[in-house]
């Protein structure tokens, strides 16, 4: 590589994956209609493109919490959140359609439960 080549590296999206090898997120995505579904690639594309650069209204982070959210708006309100990860890749934990202004615990404690679970497999 010649020094005045730029390269750029996208951010890797890796899915949590349960043990019996059911990948959450990625059921959650594909059982969306059709135009959800583009509107979240969309999303997920900025993503790994702009990584912890991309900012609201495309994602926030949970305060006190390790989790961020990618939030896709419109009449489906859409949330997938998710880690950043060490080596430029993010985990997506868990999506669902946001449907009151203030976000479920129950939502909340499903991604923090799967990053215990993902975190404690790795070790």
């Amino acid at each position: 590589m010649r020094y005045n080549e730029l390269v750029i590296l996208k951010w890797k999206i890796d899915y949590y994956e349960i043990q019996q090898g059911k990948i959450p997120v990625f059921d959650f995505i594909e059982s969306l209609n059709p135009k959800a579904q583009t509107k979240v690639y969309n999303a997920l594309n900025l993503l790994e493109e702009f990584g912890i650069n991309l900012g609201l209204p495309h994602v926030s982070k949970l305060k006190g919490l390790p989790l961020w959210e990618l939030r896709i708006l419109g009449r489906d309100n859409i949330r997938i959140f998710y880690v950043a990860e060490s080596g430029k890749s993010f985990l997506l934990l868990h999506g669902f359609v946001k449907k009151k202004q203030k976000t479920d615990k129950r939502e909340i404690k499903i991604a923090l439960d799967r990053l215990k679970d993902y975190t404690q497999r790795k070790l």
